[in-house]
């Protein structure tokens, strides 16, 4: 038989036939039975539904299950079976697929929630926000924001869980940021209409560092220990000095950067400035919405 393409495919399977699929390890728990053996719980799944499986410890991939963990892709082969009403297969050969495979090999939509918008569309409607900035050394700055962290950026999840928190959800959510500052900006003539588009754009920037995996979004040990606001300050720094923007509008831009997040709880910073006000007020708009 061919292979089934999606999880709602394999639930149609008659019972004892034979089974396969690409699916994402979504969960893992490490059980013990009641002779005292352990058993792994694992819930499998794709974008169509999920299922949960048992896999004991006589099982020749038990190790090797259990060393991979959650969020990794597996090609699974089994047969059809049910436990309690619900499907849940006997589980036959596993086989890990990394990553770097996984991305090359085009199946990767079928696993993950991706963005609804089309990736490349936003892309090129991104490339357009920056090329219509018109300070020159503001517009070559964030253009080298973007130049350092490359295609990352137009993957990236925005967040693990609270919003946007998808395959290209960041490019996403600061297109969606962009252009309702385009929209607005005409209603507030002290906002500076170049520093509040250029602020947009870079304000999350620093989560292409803070966040990592292909599969599913976990923080990196930079964004355990730094965290995006500071992650993203200094690329943005870094691109302003290498552009010789002037120092007053670099300091402006980094502080739209630090203040981005709103109250100055936790010890972030208020946002102090027009343009500062501006984007914090359309993130918190935009990631509520998401």
């Amino acid at each position: 038989m061919s292979d089934p393409s999606s999880v709602a495919e394999l639930k149609a399977v008659e019972s004892g036939k034979p089974i396969a699929a690409l699916l994402l390890l979504r969960k893992l728990t490490l059980k013990t039975a009641s002779n005292g053996n352990p058993f792994l719980s694992l819930e499998f799944g794709d974008r169509t539904g999920s299922f949960t499986a048992t896999m004991f410890n006589d099982h020749p991939q038990f190790e090797t299950v259990r060393a991979a963990g959650e969020g990794c892709a597996v090609k699974l082969e089994g047969r059809s079976d049910s436990y309690q009403g619900r499907f849940s297969p006997k589980l036959g050969i596993l086989r890990i697929i990394e990553e770097e495979e996984l991305a090359k090999s085009g199946n990767l939509a079928a696993l993950v929630e991706v963005a609804p918008e089309d990736p490349d569309k936003m892309a090129a409607e991104l490339q357009e926000f920056i090329n219509a900035i018109q300070h020159e050394a503001l517009r070559t700055t964030v253009q080298g924001v973007f130049d350092e962290i490359g295609e990352a950026f137009l993957t990236a999840p925005a967040a693990t869980s609270m919003h946007h928190a998808y395959r290209h959800g960041l490019l996403e959510h600061t297109l969606h940021m962009a252009r309702a500052a385009k929209a607005l900006l005409p209603l507030y003539p002290e906002v500076d209409p170049d520093l509040a588009i250029a602020g947009v754009l870079v304000h999350d920037t620093g989560k292409v560092t803070e966040y990592e995996g292909v599969l599913g979004a976990r923080r990196s040990r930079k964004g355990i220990l730094q965290g995006h606001v500071v992650l993203g300050y200094a690329i943005v720094r870094k691109a302003g000095l290498k552009a010789h923007l002037d120092a007053d509008r670099l300091e402006r831009l980094e502080h739209i950067v630090l203040s981005h997040q709103g109250e100055p709880a936790w010890g972030r910073r208020l946002a102090a400035t027009p343009e500062a006000v501006f984007v914090s007020m359309i993130d918190n708009l935009d990631a509520r919405m998401g």
